[in-house]
């Protein structure tokens, strides 16, 4: 089992979808890796890529995600601000 390279969180799941692997650790981290790699060889990635900082671009990706929804997206209208014009309400 592996730990969160930030925190040290306990991986909880593992799963495969359409040939990527994503881990899911108990504090939500959940960063897609080589499926060929070993336990041993994705604890190092994780370290060099995400807590080394090799890896920042991963956080800036999720950070313009929640930008986007929370503005524009389902979180946006969820929060009171109009839709937009030509998308439908859900």
């Amino acid at each position: 089992m592996l730990a969160c390279p930030f925190c040290g969180a306990p991986e909880t799941d593992r799963f495969d979808l359409e040939g990527r692997r994503f881990l899911v650790f108990r504090c939500s981290f959940s960063p897609e890796v080589d499926p060929k790699l070993s336990d041993g060889e994705l604890a190092r990635q994780l370290t060099e890529v995400y807590r080394d900082g090799t890896g920042s671009g991963y956080f800036r990706q999720m950070c313009d995600r929640l930008h986007l929804y929370v503005t524009q997206g389902a979180g946006a209208r969820h929060l009171g601000a109009p839709s937009s014009e030509g998308e439908a309400d859900p």
